[in-house]
């Protein structure tokens, strides 16, 4: 038996992230784009499990191929939509987060800048990833298409979709400007708590 993963709800309504990211993009990305990653992930899963059953694993490198993009993908995408929320033209960390990126950084403004930089310079689809060393420190580093040039052993805090179908309905081959609006709407608040490891682990600097 294997397990069976769901779409997750949106925390938010569809338009509550306008005039940044439109409700039309977030309707099609959110019911479709993600609900397709996870039924290619339940898929895989099936497929895993039923090869299992049969002995025959011929189709052994597909199958996790397909888990490997399609789970990643609906991780990614998971994290993607909680780390946003109604934006604002001065959205900015706070606090021992904002701290934290300055000291591994140099400054909010260099963050920011090298966030951009790497996101933007995706080849083809992927992700911009802020992610947290388990001693704390912060990083920055790029993922193509959802599962490739991943960095390991670090967590990912923070995630930018740079895929097409992201972003393309509003600001068509503009992915520059998709990406400065969507650090507007960055949810600082749930990056400070997945950066302080509430939930599993206790991130400790060094």
């Amino acid at each position: 038996m294997t397990h069976e993963f769901t779409l997750p709800k949106l925390p938010y309504a569809y338009d509550a992230l306008e005039p940044f990211y439109d409700k039309q993009t977030v309707e099609i990305h959110h019911d479709k784009h993600h609900a397709g990653y996870v039924k290619g992930l339940n898929n895989a899963l099936k497929q895993l499990a039923a090869a299992r059953e049969s002995g025959d694993y011929k189709l052994i490198k597909h199958w996790n191929r397909e888990q490997a993009f399609h789970g990643a993908g609906h991780l990614l995408h998971t994290m993607f939509w909680e780390n946003m929320r109604p934006g604002k033209e001065d959205n900015k960390a706070t606090g021992s987060l904002l701290e934290n990126i300055e000291k591994h950084f140099g400054s909010w403004e260099a963050f920011t800048s090298q966030f951009k930089a790497a996101t933007a310079a995706v080849e083809g689809s992927g992700w911009g990833v802020l992610a947290a060393c388990p001693h704390g420190s912060l990083h920055i580093f790029a993922v193509e298409n959802h599962q490739k040039v991943w960095v390991q052993g670090l967590r990912p805090i923070m995630v930018c979709d740079v895929w097409e179908h992201a972003y393309y309905l509003k600001y068509q081959n503009r992915r520059g400007e998709w990406i400065d609006n969507f650090m507007k709407i960055v949810n600082w608040d749930k990056v400070q708590e997945l950066y302080d490891c509430k939930k599993e682990e206790q991130c400790k600097e060094e």
